[in-house]
């Protein structure tokens, strides 16, 4: 192995393979074959090296070796407010994340971006699907991370700096600059780095797409045949703004602009009704649910168990300020307890460990019609791996491990990550990034972001924290 590049052939060995194949089958003593990046053969590991004799092998002896995890809906260039917003009151999307993502320079947002993949890698996420504004130019720090990626422009053409004003006004000049935006990201990104990047279509949400610019972006998908993605239902101001203009939720909004489908991944859900939830289930519309971020202010008021139990297809992600996908997991499994609820008063163990970790694997390959080649450790499917150090405080005793990976995984039990046969990080150290240097930058590209914020907006309340920062 040099600087993380790919072997030829690779034979993990001594190890517990978490395989979510459809028996959801655990070897506990097994070996993981891989060819150039993909997987050739999975079994115990005694026959596994009778099998191939001849590749390199990788000891992985107390590790267990597992499909990485989806990060199905996030903005790795949101960590800029992290230690903000989430303890202020007031719009955090529209009085914060909003006006910061267009205050930042492209070599900001790249900096920011980086350290979301720095820290995805140390949590044990092999893919990130990356919904937000001027991709085209940040994107390619991204791609160097060696992280599987799916890219869209968040397009509207709503003027979305008005909004914490009260002002929903629509331009389609505005609307015109995100197209044009799109174009160049799926232009420069789309099938690069061996397939490893793929980009997507995105509408950013009902409340700021007119049915032009939903129209705009149908068109675009069926030419460059991408898959979409939007927010849905994630603030009562949405849910006004469309009630208020065309007497509709937006589900129903986009329903009648030909945006529910298959192919489709809808975010948070949060004031979605009976209604909305049955018409989004039979058009098979996949849910991006992000509970650790959406239950900063108290617990995510998702209707869950409603959700489950329509067929819905649920995919977990982080969302902004994080990219810890052992959060979503954790905070998921509580969410979606407590909305299904059970027999007794303290409530029920519904969905089950394995079902949350699909939500993180095999939910978020289907959803974006990957599922015969990611997802599982199966022959034929990609190299996505990720090692668990399973002698890790944290994780011992363990009789479940599933159970053990969801209730208490965290960070520190990732030693190894590997994305199309390729380590990205190897018993603990990252190949594919200098991570002093993206620390570093991101800081630096953060402070200086907020300082250019609140010089051309400066009724933006800036957090107390940041005013000593921006002073030294």
């Amino acid at each position: 192995m040099i600087n993380g590049e790919p072997q030829n052939m690779l034979l993990i060995n001594n190890a517990t393979v978490l395989t979510m194949n459809q028996k959801r089958d655990i070897i506990t003593d097994g070996a993981v074959a891989i060819e150039e990046n993909k997987i050739t053969a999975v079994g115990p590991s005694a026959e596994m090296i009778a099998r191939f004799p001849d590749m390199e092998v990788v000891d992985a002896k107390g590790k267990a070796v597992m499909p990485g995890l989806m990060n199905s809906h996030t903005h790795t260039v949101l960590l800029v407010l992290r230690g903000t917003v989430e303890d202020m009151t007031g719009d955090a999307i529209f009085g914060y994340m909003t006006p910061i993502s267009f205050a930042m320079k492209d070599d900001e947002r790249r900096a920011v971006a980086r350290l979301g993949c720095l820290e995805a890698i140390r949590s044990g996420t092999t893919s990130l699907v990356e919904p937000f504004r001027f991709l085209a130019g940040y994107a390619g720090g991204m791609v160097e991370s060696g992280l599987r990626l799916w890219l869209s422009e968040n397009c509207a053409d709503a003027l979305t700096l008005k909004i914490r004003h009260g002002v929903y006004e629509y331009d389609r000049a505005f609307g015109e600059e995100f197209l044009e935006r799109t174009i160049s990201m799926v232009e420069m990104f789309h099938g690069s780095a061996n397939g490893r990047v793929q980009c997507q279509i995105s509408a950013h949400a009902p409340d700021v797409c007119s049915p032009w610019m939903l129209e705009q972006l149908n068109l675009f998908a069926e030419r460059y045949k991408l898959t979409r993605t939007v927010h849905l239902a994630q603030s009562p101001g949405e849910i006004k703004q469309i009630r208020d203009a065309y007497n509709r939720t937006p589900a129903e909004y986009l329903g009648d602009n030909d945006w529910l489908a298959p192919d489709v991944v809808a975010a948070h859900w949060t004031y979605c009704t009976d209604a909305d939830i049955d018409l989004l289930a039979s058009h098979g519309v996949h849910m991006a649910h992000c509970p650790a971020n959406s239950s900063r202010r108290g617990p995510h008021k998702v209707r869950a168990g409603r959700i489950l139990d329509a067929g819905v297809n649920i995919v977990l992600g982080t969302d902004n300020m994080t990219e810890d996908m052992f959060q979503a997991l954790k905070i998921g499994s509580i969410i979606h307890r407590g909305a299904c609820g059970g027999k007794n008063e303290g409530g029920g163990v519904t969905p089950s460990p394995v079902a949350t970790l699909e939500a993180a694997t095999l939910n978020g390959a289907r959803a974006l019609g990957r599922e015969d080649d990611l997802g599982s450790i199966e022959p034929g499917k990609k190299a996505d791996l990720i090692f668990i150090d399973l002698n890790q405080a944290s994780l011992q005793p363990i009789i479940n491990l599933v159970s053990n990976i969801v209730h208490y995984g965290n960070p520190s039990i990732v030693s190894s990550v590997m994305v199309d046969g390729r380590f990205l990080m190897r018993e603990g150290e990252v190949l594919t990034m200098d991570e002093e240097s993206v620390i570093a930058e991101a800081q630096e590209a953060t402070l200086a972001s907020w300082q250019r914020l609140h010089e051309a907006s400066s009724d933006i309340e800036l957090p107390p924290g940041l005013v000593s920062n921006l002073a030294r």
